[in-house]
């Protein structure tokens, strides 16, 4: 079977990763929808594994995390209930963000209950060194899941932000208006002006800016969810490892010390034979 030459792969991959669709990748590269899902699925496996193994042993300060929302097939209360059994719906990525590097230590493709809860959080609680101080919203499964996956080893603080209505004439995609917080505190003594989750929320921006299938209003919303968590992945390790945060003047991954280089695309491409060669060691 051909397969593209490493200057073209970056070419596709230079597009996904800047929030280019999946049929405008194919028209403007030149390369077959199949080919482009496939070295998709391929990279994204790739980074995941990367991620998995390298992002970890973490001595972080402060930690916030918060949900961002999505849906595959239909959103939740569209989908009728032959699709819901097919997996159509909602989608949510948990991410927990460093907000001194800006590193994404950890996230997780799922639901938004307790399960995922726990799973996501029992992940970041594997990841990171020391006692940091973490910071979500008032999302009550944060409760159970950070106490039974850290105990009394951190410092944490729930901020429930309260909203109005919006003062926009057109109230259907007007955002509502934050008109006051209310910090809680869970564990320990988190310190109240580092209570926030204003960077992971603003990374919850340059994401759905940067993978098509998370901006609003298209027709570019995920239809497998295999495909939704690959290109997930691969946002974060370009997040992490490729992209220079404009603030930073480096990586989040240099500025947390896991990297000492901006990676370039064709690295994150020879991430593949890498992950090749594991796959097949792992048969044997």
């Amino acid at each position: 079977m051909n397969r593209m030459n490493t200057a073209k792969r970056a070419q596709v991959l230079s597009a996904l990763v800047e929030g280019v669709s999946i049929n405008a990748t194919c028209r403007m590269t030149g390369a077959a929808k199949h080919t482009v899902l496939k070295l998709l699925e391929e990279l994204g496996c790739a980074c995941a594994a990367y991620h998995h193994w390298h992002v970890r042993g973490l001595h972080v300060r402060r930690i916030q995390c918060d949900e961002i929302w999505a849906f595959r097939g239909a959103k939740q209360k569209n989908a009728s209930p032959e699709q819901k059994a097919a997996g159509w719906g909602d989608v949510w990525t948990w991410t927990a963000i460093d907000a001194d590097t800006k590193l994404c230590i950890s996230y997780l493709v799922g639901g938004r209950d307790k399960g995922w809860a726990k799973e996501f959080v029992g992940d970041l609680a594997e990841r990171i060194v020391g006692r940091p101080q973490i910071t979500t919203d008032a999302h009550a499964p944060y409760l159970s899941a950070i106490e039974e996956a850290c105990g009394e080893s951190v410092d944490y603080a729930q901020l429930h932000k309260i909203y109005g209505a919006s003062n926009e004439p057109e109230t259907r995609y007007s955002p509502a208006t934050c008109i006051g917080c209310d910090m809680k505190t869970v564990i320990g003594y988190p310190d109240p002006d580092h209570v926030s989750t204003s960077y992971v929320e603003r990374q919850n921006l340059t994401m759905r800016m940067s993978i098509r299938r998370f901006t609003r209003l298209t027709n570019g919303f995920s239809k497998k969810l295999e495909n939704h968590g690959h290109a997930v992945a691969l946002y974060f390790f370009h997040y992490n490892f490729c992209r220079i945060h404009k603030t930073l003047r480096v990586t989040p991954a240099m500025e947390a010390g896991i990297a000492d280089h901006v990676w370039f695309l064709e690295e994150l491409i020879a991430l593949l034979d890498s992950n090749s060669n594991n796959k097949q060691l792992n048969r044997r």
